[in-house]
């Protein structure tokens, strides 16, 4: 694909950093807009223009020397949906029809959509695929899957191309580009507080789901895979059709391995404290990214799990020299 100008809504974040900084590497001239509201100034890549102003006032900004849109710009805590759901119809869902309301006026014909396996709910069959009952459990999934059907519309009206992209766990770092959530509700990071001292345990919740070792299973897919996946989603993208591709590795692992991955690559004792299982959380998510190889020529090349850990770990560190 030949070098163009894209705009990042949500590029402060960790998964629009690190595809922000993918965007550059490849070429691309970037601009990078986020309200900072959970992002990082620091997050931007060095590269990429910044703006810092929210999506609902996309229009001041877009014009018709865009190429493209990739839209990361959400709120994402599942919890925090549940207790706040205005605050979460409000931006994921207000904010993404102002922005595809700015496209069609400057005339910006191509987008990449941030959405999330939260879309399916609670799964009838493992590996989930793309036509499976889209039966969200909560606000925030919800709002992503409203989005995907305003999307379906504006492709199918006003000719849009459009790939949203339902990720499964993403994990890992690119450089010095990781996960820092304020609060931290991911498992990786989480257990790596604990090997940095931080927080005293990691809390199981459930032992007794119909999994081998009694604990949730999840598909964990690594940043970079991830973000090469949506430059290969905008070459791919289709004039009038809005695609819609799962990203995961197709293969998941407990919380157990996880915590046990952590203690090997840290060389910490990890303590566990067993809690009660969360609502809504299904014993296993794991993805078929059959449609992401095909359409778009993805192959993930960093599923070990040790790997993964061991990316985020080294950006741990790094946070906590900084600080």
């Amino acid at each position: 694909m030949s070098s163009g100008k894209y705009l990042v809504t949500g590029g402060a974040g960790y998964v629009g950093g690190v595809v922000a900084q993918h965007l550059l590497e490849a070429g691309h001239e970037v601009v990078v807009l986020d309200n900072l509201s959970t992002g990082f100034r620091e997050g931007v890549p060095t590269g990429a223009s910044f703006i810092e102003g929210d999506i609902r006032d996309a229009g001041k900004w877009l014009d018709a020397s865009f190429d493209g849109v990739l839209h990361f710009a959400a709120f994402s805590q599942v919890g925090e949906s549940v207790a706040q759901p205005e605050k979460y119809w409000e931006n994921n869902v207000g904010g993404s029809m102002a922005l595809l309301a700015a496209m069609r006026e400057a005339g910006v014909r191509r987008l990449v959509f941030s959405s999330t396996a939260a879309t399916y709910g609670e799964p009838e069959q493992v590996p989930i695929v793309e036509t499976a009952r889209t039966s969200p459990t909560n606000p925030y999934g919800a709002t992503k899957l409203a989005v995907d059907h305003m999307i379906t519309g504006e492709a199918a009206a006003h000719g849009l191309a459009a790939v949203s992209l339902r990720y499964f766990n993403v994990a890992g770092a690119y450089g010095t580009q990781g996960e820092r959530h304020d609060p931290e509700s991911h498992l990786i990071p989480l257990v790596l507080q604990v090997a940095q001292g931080r927080r005293e345990a990691v809390s199981v919740f459930g032992d007794d789901y119909p999994t081998p070792d009694g604990t949730c299973v999840r598909d964990y897919i690594h940043v970079a895979d991830l973000a090469e996946a949506h430059l290969l989603a905008l070459a791919a993208a289709v004039p009038g059709e809005h695609l819609i591709c799962n990203l995961g590795n197709g293969n998941g692992f407990s919380v157990r391995e996880v915590v046990e991955t952590v203690r090997e690559v840290t060389g910490h004792p990890i303590p566990e404290v067993l809690a009660p299982r969360r609502g809504g959380d299904p014993a296993v998510l794991v993805a078929s990214a059959v449609t992401a190889r095909e359409r778009l020529g993805w192959n993930p090349t960093r599923a070990d799990l040790a790997g993964i850990v061991a990316d985020a770990w080294e950006f741990a560190q790094h946070i906590a020299k900084e600080q």
